[in-house]
């Protein structure tokens, strides 16, 4: 399982900007054209260009960037396992990752004890504020196998929102049907989509169908794909690639 920590040496400075929440590589590589960043006393005009954020003094607007090493690890979360960084009870996700690298980890969001998949380990707050968000309305797409015969609307009522057993509507979701129920199997394979984060909230919008979830696992948050390679319990740091875009998604405006 790869589970080491980002390593230390030079980076691009618009990636080290970006990462210290000064905006989208393209809002940073704006600044730096309008020379509002110095590199140890000397204005730039390269956001290309290498810096170690350990050793050079980095400015914008003359003020010091303070350096906060940022950490995001992907985890497959399996069943039984709480999304907490502590609990009496259960063990916890922040418990799988090596102890070494959990100082001042979080998860982004949480899933219930029974539920598996994508989960995103980080110490980024700002990030996960703008994951979290219900104005960002970032997808949520979730594998779940349904017992007890999906009506012949249910794609439509999730489309239009399932209104709870408390009273309270959700957001429009997209339900895929991707396996139909048959002699051999009491279950149908679906796909659902959402954009908030309800308490149980996929159960309760079965429950409202007259169905029940036998098993659910979140297979992407925005841009970010489960990797297929991670098992139950298994994590790894994101790629520069999935770094950057699930960055540039919690960075989008508001989405209507």
């Amino acid at each position: 399982m790869a589970d080491k920590g980002r390593k230390n040496g030079p980076m691009r400075l618009d990636r080290f900007l970006a990462e210290m929440g000064y905006g989208t590589r393209t809002q940073v590589k704006d600044m730096v054209k309008k020379g509002r960043v110095r590199v140890n006393a000397e204005a730039v005009k390269d956001a290309d260009r290498k810096v170690n954020p350990e050793s050079d003094l980095i400015e914008v607007d003359r003020s010091q960037v303070a350096y906060a090493r940022m950490e995001y690890y992907m985890l497959n979360k399996p069943q039984g396992v709480v999304s907490a960084t502590e609990d009496r009870k259960y063990p916890t996700v922040v418990g799988l990752i090596r102890e070494a690298l959990r100082k001042d980890l979080f998860p982004v969001g949480r899933l219930d004890i029974d539920t598996e998949g994508l989960l995103l380990i980080t110490n980024d707050g700002d990030l996960a504020h703008n994951l979290l968000s219900p104005k960002k309305h970032v997808d949520k797409v979730y594998l779940a196998h349904v017992s007890g015969g999906l009506p012949e609307d249910a794609v439509r009522r999730f489309e239009e929102g399932i209104k709870l057993e408390d009273g309270t509507m959700t957001l429009p979701a997209k339900l895929k049907i991707q396996e139909a129920a048959g002699r051999e199997k009491e279950w149908q394979e679906v796909l659902v989509t959402i954009r908030e984060g309800k308490f149980h909230q996929i159960k309760r919008m079965f429950e409202a169908l007259g169905c029940r979830v036998e098993y659910l696992k979140r297979i992407s948050m925005g841009p970010l794909m489960l990797d297929p390679e991670l098992k139950p319990g298994e994590y790894r740091p994101l790629t520069p690639e999935e770094e950057y875009s699930i960055k540039d998604c919690g960075n989008r405006r508001n989405r209507v």
